[in-house]
């Protein structure tokens, strides 16, 4: 749609992140939350891949694999929600620096 802007890359991978935890804790189903993990990153990526090639756009996904991994050990020392904001803040950081700054 014309005049609509886009929702930076950077929110939408944090946001899968988040938003991703956010439903598996309220369901009790870690499923659902991989789900809007995915398709969080999986909407960033056509972006990442046309701003900064098929390398960085698969570096930016393995940085939210990465995270994701990250959010559970981090998260036995500072508490899940923590971890969270933690790890979706850097994902988020990285897209910007790397796509959306561009924009």
């Amino acid at each position: 749609m014309a005049g609509i802007p886009a929702v930076p890359t950077s929110l939408l991978a944090a946001g899968g992140l988040t938003g991703g935890f956010a439903l598996a804790q309220a369901t009790k189903k870690r499923q659902l939350g991989g789900a809007v993990f995915v398709a969080g990153t999986a909407a960033a990526f056509p972006r990442w891949r046309k701003t900064v090639g098929t390398g960085g756009a698969a570096a930016l996904t393995g940085l939210a694999i990465g995270a994701m991994g990250a959010s559970h050990p981090l998260a036995k020392k500072i508490g899940a929600w923590p971890s969270v904001a933690v790890v979706s803040s850097v994902v988020a950081v990285a897209a910007w620096a790397a796509v959306d700054r561009r924009a």
